[in-house]
């Protein structure tokens, strides 16, 4: 059994409450940044539990040396699902316009900025802010976005030069 398991693989009875702790302690913050650039601040303690609740429930299929990537992934769905389920509006609560930014954009101060973000597609601006703001590149910028770390690469450089183009657009 053990010689069918890939390579890095954890058996299951190392995957148990250490391997836990240590992946809260390693990757807690910035999954709660990551969830704090995306969501009201009153949500983000309470959906940072549910990716950290997550991350137990399926430790198996966490890949090691991976786990970040994972976790930024798995909270990716936690938003949308979030928002699928988001709490009612009274109808006289409802804003006469509609209003159609990204709460990632609403955490950029800069208007230059935010106007060049909001220029992109919302893949193209997921891929420049999961670079920008969580550091990642390559095989962890794959595995967030469920591509081959080619497609991973291609799509960060065409979201880059795409960044750019609305940048210089701004005059």
């Amino acid at each position: 059994m053990d010689d069918e398991r890939e390579q890095g693989d954890e058996p299951r009875a190392e995957r148990g409450a250490p391997w836990f702790e240590a992946l809260v302690r390693d990757h807690a913050t910035p999954v709660h940044r990551y969830l704090a650039r995306r969501v009201a601040a009153d949500d983000v303690e309470d959906l940072t539990a549910d990716v950290l609740t997550i991350a137990w429930r399926r430790r198996e299929e966490v890949p090691s040396g991976a786990e970040l990537p994972w976790l930024y992934r798995t909270a990716g769905f936690v938003v949308a699902n979030h928002r699928r389920k988001s709490r009612p509006v009274l109808m006289a609560d409802v804003p006469e316009d509609a209003d159609d930014d990204d709460p990632a954009l609403l955490a950029v101060r800069d208007d230059q900025a935010r106007r060049a973000l909001a220029a992109l597609s919302p893949r193209d601006r997921q891929i420049v802010l999961l670079h920008a703001w969580e550091g990642l590149t390559g095989d962890g910028l794959a595995e967030v976005l469920g591509i081959g770390r080619g497609g991973a690469d291609a799509a960060l450089s065409r979201a880059r030069s795409r960044l750019a183009a609305a940048w210089a657009a701004q005059g």
